[in-house]
Formats: C-alpha cells, sequence, structure tokens
C-alpha cells in the first residue's frame, strides 16, 4: 500500500484489542506507511490541545487518507470548521458520536456544527444500527447534512472492541482498494 494513513482515536484511546490498533498493525505487516496518533490524555481530552496534537500531525505525517473513530470525528468537525487544512484523499467517518453530546468530559468538544467542507475528495460514514452514542436517524440526517456516502453495519454498536471490533478485515480490504 502506497498511500499514507492516519489513524485518529477517541476518547479513551483506541488501543488493543481496538480495530484501529489492529489495522495499524496490519498495514505496518505489509509495509504500509501509517500514524497512530496518540492524542494526549485521552481519557480526559482537551479539544484545543488535540486540535494542535493533531495539526500538527497533519502538517509533519501528510497522510492520504485519515480514518477518525469517535471523538475524532468531532476533533475533525472542529478542524474543518475552524482552521486552514489540506484537503486529502480519502476520509473514513467511523462511528461519530451526536453532536450534540451531553458527556461532562467531553464538554469542550461539543457542541459541534456539520462542516460545510470535510477537506476531503472521497468520504465514508460508516454507522451502526444501535451506536449508544448516535442514532440511526441522528446518522442518516449527518450523512444527507455532509453529502457523503454511508455504510451502515447491523448491530455493531460504537464500532469498536466492546462492540466486537478487534479485527477489522473488511476495513482493511477496503484501504487495499484505494
Amino acid at each position: 500500500m502506497k498511500q499514507k494513513v492516519l489513524l485518529v482515536h477517541g476518547w479513551g484511546g483506541s488501543d488493543f484489542p481496538h480495530w484501529q490498533s489492529w489495522l495499524a498493525g496490519e498495514l505496518a505487516k505489509e509495509y504500509g506507511c501509517v500514524s497512530f496518533l496518540k492524542l494526549s490524555d485521552f481519557d480526559f481530552p482537551n479539544k484545543n490541545k488535540w486540535k494542535e496534537e493533531l495539526l500538527k500531525e497533519l502538517d509533519d505525517f501528510k497522510p492520504n487518507i485519515v480514518i477518525c473513530h469517535s471523538l475524532g470525528n468531532t476533533l475533525w468537525f472542529h478542524l474543518c470548521n475552524e482552521e486552514d487544512i489540506n484537503e486529502i484523499e480519502n476520509l473514513f467517518l467511523v462511528a461519530p458520536p451526536s453532536l450534540n453530546s451531553k458527556i461532562d468530559e467531553l464538554e469542550n468538544f461539543f457542541p459541534v456544527t456539520v462542516p460545510k467542507d470535510l477537506h476531503a475528495k472521497n468520504s465514508l460514514l460508516i454507522c451502526s444500527t444501535n451506536d449508544p452514542y448516535m442514532s440511526l436517524d441522528e446518522a442518516k440526517s449527518l450523512q444527507k447534512s455532509l453529502n457523503v456516502e454511508m455504510e451502515i453495519l447491523k448491530d455493531a454498536g460504537h464500532i469498536n472492541a466492546d462492540s466486537g471490533y478487534g479485527p477489522w478485515p473488511w476495513m482493511l480490504d477496503k484501504l487495499k482498494l484505494i
């Protein structure tokens, strides 16, 4: 794989056995170029600090593909709304939380406005029929607002290790097609 892939985790990180950790390993095994950014204090994140860290990684690593999970999507939305970032080739938005989440530890991230420009040539929103952080109706509304393609996974929860997403061959196969 010749693409440079940046993985952006959410609240609590995405260490083993999370699919992002697995995916980073699989890409590296095939001599892929991957950055699995570890954002600071991921149990009590600070939006401005995370923005600064992600902006630096985008500038240093210059990815072609960005894959966000959970709060990582919200962080990407803030970058799109508030910063001047370069366009990437492919963006995967996996299991974003509600745009108006009411979790105390995350209050500085919400609410967030749907970006007018995702700064990506191609974008895919991946949601679940039973995500506890975003209803399917809200996901469909977000998809319509973003004007992107959407993949709906049946009963996949928050698409994380707790819902059985350690190895995720579907995502690896999707990347190999790019």
